[in-house]
């Protein structure tokens, strides 16, 4: 048992002032707004209540783990990756609920079989027959879908803790179009689009998730700093964006999953007034989309 406290009144009066004056609204990110609805629609769900209490408590905690991370302002990445475990739990309690629920139909139509076969003996041998093969069906049919239940529950598992480590691999990160993976002007040859041995290596790291992930895609962003005419900048910001297509398809990566864009020397991402600046200008960004979700187009 925790141990209680007492406080003075006029210290609780100071530290509810302290509080009034530091507080701010939370932070929120749209991921997590999702996810707070995803935990409602399980909420409501009996299947949920009855059959899977113990995930939807973890699923419950990881939620409050998520929004305390909000209510204390931790900066959105935190946010959403807290977000992020929650909602991979919710699912996974909604995915328990229905395997444990068609194995409770199983059990079912197993005593409707026995009570067809009692039927037998008092009515017509081929009406009882038929009745019990229809059951024997019914059985067959909910036995699969808790085996489908079972397997989907797996694989949702593994495929989010193989891509959150995937994606830590690669230093992803989460933006409002989707994951972000940036490839520096060091993976590439001086002013020119072929990829080094360690962009070549990433290339391979980012073809391994999107093979776990067939139900996602990629655009793949080219940019330059601002030296040299825009015709260039332009067309050497696209060759490199394809360069890193054409290492994806390579990999065994289909061409409809791909998008490129050049832009040249667009979207800065630092300032060109320095060498350090201009190197963080050229760049290759590989935006992961969401599952079966289009990517937003860039603002």
């Amino acid at each position: 048992m925790k141990k209680a406290h007492y406080t003075t009144i006029p210290g609780l009066l100071a530290m509810a002032a302290f509080v009034a004056a530091c507080s701010s609204a939370p932070t929120t990110t749209s991921l997590l707004d999702q996810t707070r609805g995803d935990y409602m629609a399980a909420q409501s769900n009996p299947l949920v209540s009855t059959y899977a209490p113990r995930e939807f408590r973890e699923a419950s905690a990881a939620l409050e783990a998520a929004n305390a991370a909000a209510t204390r302002q931790d900066d959105s990445e935190k946010v959403d990756k807290l977000a992020y475990l929650a909602k991979q739990k919710i699912a996974t309690a909604q995915e328990v609920a229905k395997q444990k629920a068609a194995e409770a139909d199983i059990a079912n139509a197993g005593k409707q079989r026995d009570q067809l076969r009692l039927d037998a003996r008092t009515q017509q041998a081929d009406q009882a027959t038929a009745r019990a093969q229809s059951a024997q069906a019914d059985a067959e049919a909910a036995k699969a879908q808790a085996q489908a239940a079972e397997a989907s529950a797996r694989d949702a598992q593994a495929r989010a803790a193989g891509l959150e480590a995937q994606l830590a691999d690669l230093a992803a990160k989460k933006t409002e179009r989707g994951m972000v993976i940036t490839l520096g002007d060091v993976l590439f040859g001086t002013d020119k689009a072929n990829l080094t041995a360690d962009g070549a290596n990433t290339a391979r790291k980012l073809a391994d998730v999107l093979k776990n992930n067939p139900q996602r895609t990629v655009l793949i962003e080219g940019f330059t700093d601002s030296t040299g005419g825009s015709a260039h900048n332009l067309e050497l910001s696209q060759r490199r964006a394809e360069s890193v297509r054409n290492a994806l398809l390579e990999q065994g990566i289909s061409r409809d999953r791909i998008a490129t864009k050049g832009y040249g020397a667009a979207y800065p991402a630092a300032g060109n007034d320095t060498a350090a600046n201009r190197q963080l200008n050229r760049r290759v960004e590989i935006v992961l989309s969401e599952d079966n979700t289009a990517i937003p187009a860039r603002r």
